[in-house]
């Protein structure tokens, strides 16, 4: 049977995250990592699914690199899990309690939606990568940017091994690694975890992508990942090009804002899906409800698939990114149903779906 019930997800939603003091706090911390990263991904699908690739490739390879790049911190952190001994969850009624949410042990006053691409879902998705404030505390729980968060994570994994020794801390199975071996195409690298500068390197890889190289650099150190001659801006500087419609370019700063090349966005080629919809909001049977069950059955198939994969078999995952890919006909083809308002179509809803496993 699958794991992790409603009051699992009660009891989760409502536990307070304090101090990382010991092994057992570092997982936990680990754990709300690897679902604060994949919370992230419905949202980014919709917009990326929304969008009319031949009409606006800029922007659905921006939307593309993003998403990828935030399965790589979700690997990231699962061996980051993995080598301090945790076992990483990903088949659990919790990474799916529905649209909209806030994110996990985050600040409960910013709440995520399921949007197609447009202005409501960037500024989204700014709010999500905002880079912290010079100086900002590590905050555990109830953290005001994900780099705060991560920052807790950092300080409690450098004070652990200092009192437990690198060895006692990293002593889980190292052939739970997930490698370069993984075909992942995308920027950045995975990063093999073995010891406290590999952890380092990890949460830096993950931090960086995320809000930039420092916080007076829209830089992340990583090329382009569909054009190989430029260099990659972070995710907010990303999100932000798109909100400003033009590319930053060498000599660019956060202050002085992106002064490259124009993007222009057809919006007649982003598909109208209603926002954070619910399987419940169609009748049962109905075409839209069927086709929406089938998506939520194949994500939660696709959960599994990274539950195994990370669980010890590894060799599962690149499956699991061909079924990630997969996901896009499904959605696609929600996307072109009108749902009967004579304005938007259907779309996903990521809700959990009841599947019994063997």
């Amino acid at each position: 049977m699958r794991a992790g019930g409603e009051a699992d997800l009660e009891s989760r939603s409502s536990r307070s995250f304090g101090r990382i003091d010991d092994i057992d706090d570092l997982r936990e911390h680990l754990q709300c990592a690897i679902e604060l990263d994949h919370s992230t991904l419905p949202p980014y699908l919709c917009a990326l699914y929304s969008l009319d690739r031949a009409l606006n490739p800029v922007a659905a390879e921006i939307m593309l690199s993003v998403f990828v790049e935030e399965m790589l911190h979700l690997t990231l952190a699962a061996n980051l899990l993995n080598a301090v001994g945790g076992r990483p969850r990903f088949d659990v009624q919790w990474m799916l309690p529905g649209y909209p949410r806030s994110l996990p042990h985050g600040d409960e006053s910013f709440t995520m939606s399921l949007l197609p691409f447009g202005q409501e879902a960037l500024a989204q998705f700014a709010r999500i990568e905002r880079p912290a404030p010079v100086g900002a505390p590590a905050q555990p729980d109830r953290y005001a940017t994900i780099g705060q968060f991560y920052q807790a994570i950092r300080r409690g994994l450098v004070e652990l091994c200092a009192d437990m020794g690198e060895t006692a801390l990293f002593s889980g199975d190292p052939a739970r690694q997930v490698t370069e071996s993984l075909s992942y195409g995308g920027s950045g690298r995975i990063i093999r975890v073995d010891g406290l500068t590999a952890a380092l390197a990890a949460l830096d890889e993950i931090v960086e992508q995320g809000e930039g190289a420092a916080p007076v650099d829209v830089w992340d150190g990583d090329r382009d990942m569909f054009h190989a001659e430029r260099d990659e801006v972070a995710h907010y500087y990303r999100i932000e090009e798109l909100l400003l419609g033009r590319r930053y370019r060498r000599g660019d700063s956060p202050s002085s804002g992106p002064s490259g090349e124009p993007i222009t966005i057809v919006w007649e080629g982003v598909r109208p899906m209603r926002p954070d919809q619910r399987v419940a909001d169609q009748a049962p049977g109905s075409p839209i409800r069927v086709m929406q069950e089938a998506f939520n059955v194949s994500y939660c198939d696709l959960l599994g698939q990274l539950d195994r994969g990370f669980d010890g078999q590894p060799e599962l995952l690149g499956a699991a990114v061909g079924a990630m890919y997969r996901l896009r006909a499904q959605a696609e083809e929600l996307m072109r149903t009108p749902i009967g308002d004579g304005a938007c179509t259907a779309g996903p809803t990521f809700e959990w779906a009841p599947v019994t496993r063997e």
